[in-house]
């Protein structure tokens, strides 16, 4: 059986980078699940009901099943901030410069021909 060519394969930096269509979806959800993550973490850890939960909440125990469950399509950002917030976890939001391209580097360090 021929070895598959590993330059045919793409990396990504996180799932989501790899199925989702454009950079803005991915980041999108890669903050929504780590916010689910975590209130699902801190719910369990207290140990509240899904029913004392979503009263804290304002919200009907079946959306706090969707959000126990990981229905991550359900949630904007948004509300899992605010159900963050009100879980007293202080969310933030975390940004980094844009990464230079390699040849941009190189380029920036060579000295420009007269």
């Amino acid at each position: 059986m021929p070895k598959p060519n590993d330059t045919n394969r793409q990396r990504f930096a996180s799932v989501w980078d790899a199925i989702e269509d454009t950079p803005q979806q991915a980041a999108s959800m890669r903050a929504r699940s780590g916010l689910m993550m975590n209130l699902t973490e801190v719910i369990r850890e207290k140990g509240m009901t899904q029913g004392d939960t979503a009263t804290i909440f304002g919200v009907t125990q079946p959306r706090l099943s969707d959000l126990m469950r990981g229905k991550i399509n359900l949630f904007s950002l948004d509300t899992l901030i605010d159900m963050a917030a009100t879980a007293g976890m202080s969310p933030t939001v975390k940004t980094s410069k844009p990464k230079v391209a390699k040849h941009k580097r190189m380029a920036a360090r060579e000295p420009m021909a007269a």
